[in-house]
């Protein structure tokens, strides 16, 4: 509560001054997340001004995401980096429903990001990364991405390896690559709405295959592949989305032996597992069938729009290459640039142990909010899977007209009835006290019984 910043080298209003020297305190790391800040009326005396001024100031401040106050405690340093909130259409006030990281201070992202793009600037210029480059990445790019990929899979190596504009891109592609319209990928009974909306629009007919809490289960995948003969299968077998189910070793064992047998491929959708690093990709188990998907969508940002695809072969790379200059030529060069910068120097995996970190704290914090209510978690994921009351139908709805997005399970149904559940995506509040809110509101939805008037 000692902090007093200083003003008089700054230019502009005294309170735009004092959000401005709270920024740079924050990237200096002079101040840290949840410090406690000093009063309005003991900073107005510290510095010689008035409290209005102070007031106005702290006011910016919290609107620019930097600082949060709490209720009867005072003022603190956010508990993530200074974001300003997503513009989102009425009435939407906290948007839970986007399965995004959380940024804390320690990621450090908006320094990293400009001491990346000068060190590349430095090194080759900012202007060389605005040319159309080789689809998939340059031979050093994929280089560095793999031998960063080879801490979890063994058998990465460039030539197998494409760079993507994220995972989505990769989905499309991959399905339009291995079926036609009208035959089957099995993917988990609930899925990533991502490969739903793909193989919408290419025709692509996907099969739910049974799950429990652990995952997809070997033997309904078994009869699957007998009854329709697949063209692919998609998993996500580590922090499921939406399930947060994590299949154990036997069970990837038993999938991989399955897929094997059917004479099929793998479509590995690896969007969590550098946050659960326990976990190994089945890809190591059936190499030469699995297309292994992994992205920094939901380890660093979703806007880097940077996803590596390993393939089972060096033609299947040159084939997917072609594939992906045939549909957006290639992923933007300068964010491969700043990511491979990153991978290359460790700042990458640095990020990331930060993010993982304050995925635990948000966890932690659901578990004591929700305590008493049925979910499924896992302490590093960005998500939960919420079991609905049967009493409270209408939660989703309920929850959006107070303000409160999130996602409901008829949304990752492949087939049959959708479960009464929803993902509640932790990651998306900008802070740790937007989260409280965003719980408080859910809690309360939960509570409460549901409107049964009819409407006439």
């Amino acid at each position: 509560m000692d902090w007093t910043p200083t003003i008089s080298e700054l230019s502009g209003p005294r309170y735009q001054r004092i959000v401005e020297a709270m920024e740079a305190d924050i990237a200096a790391g002079r101040l840290v997340r949840g410090q406690q800040l000093p009063t309005q009326r003991a900073l107005a005396k510290a510095l010689g001004i008035d409290l209005t001024t102070v007031t106005r100031a702290y006011t910016e401040a919290r609107r620019r995401g930097i600082m949060e106050a709490r209720v009867g405690q005072g003022s603190f340093v956010s508990e993530t980096s200074a974001r300003r909130a997503v513009d989102m259409p009425h009435p939407v006030a906290i948007d839970l429903s986007m399965n995004v990281p959380p940024h804390p201070l320690e990621a450090q992202l908006d320094e990293r990001i400009i001491a990346g793009l000068e060190a590349i600037r430095a090194q080759s210029g900012l202007t060389a990364h605005l040319n159309y480059q080789p689809p998939g990445g340059s031979a050093h790019e994929r280089e560095v991405a793999a031998r960063w990929m080879r801490a979890r899979v063994p058998h990465a190596h460039a030539d197998k390896l494409v760079i993507f504009p994220g995972t989505q891109t990769i989905l499309f592609n991959l399905l339009a690559h291995l079926a036609r319209p009208g035959e089957v990928v099995l993917t988990e009974a609930l899925t990533f709405p991502g490969i739903k909306a793909a193989a919408t629009r290419l025709g692509v007919k996907l099969v739910g295959v049974a799950m429990d809490e652990n995952g997809v289960l070997p033997d309904a995948l078994a009869k699957a592949c007998r009854t329709h003969r697949p063209k692919a299968v998609y998993l996500i077998p580590t922090l499921h989305n939406p399930t947060t189910a994590t299949l154990a070793p036997e069970r990837r064992s038993a999938i991989a032996k399955i897929i094997r047998d059917a004479d099929t491929v793998l479509i590995e959708d690896d969007a969590y597992g550098l946050l659960d690093r326990a976990a190994a990709p089945i890809a190591n188990l059936i190499p030469e069938r699995t297309y292994l998907a992994t992205t920094l969508s939901k380890c660093i940002a979703s806007a880097l729009r940077v996803a590596y695809l390993l393939t089972p072969d060096s033609n299947s790379q040159q084939e997917m290459r072609s594939w992906l200059q045939a549909t957006v030529q290639m992923p933007a060069p300068l964010m491969v640039a700043l990511v491979t910068h990153w991978l290359e120097s460790g700042i990458a995996d640095r990020i990331i142990t930060a993010i993982r970190n304050e995925a635990v704290g948000r966890q932690q914090l659901a578990q004591r909010a929700l305590k008493g209510f049925r979910f499924r978690a896992k302490p590093a994921a960005h998500h939960l899977w919420l079991m609905l009351p049967d009493s409270r139908p209408d939660v989703a709805a309920h929850l959006l007209r107070h303000g409160l997005a999130v996602v409901a399970g008829d949304a990752f149904a492949v087939d049959g009835t959708p479960p009464h559940a929803a993902r509640v995506s932790l990651g998306a509040a900008r802070n740790r006290s937007e989260l409280t809110e965003a719980l408080r509101i859910l809690v309360g939805a939960l509570h409460k019984p549901a409107d049964t008037r009819q409407i006439v």
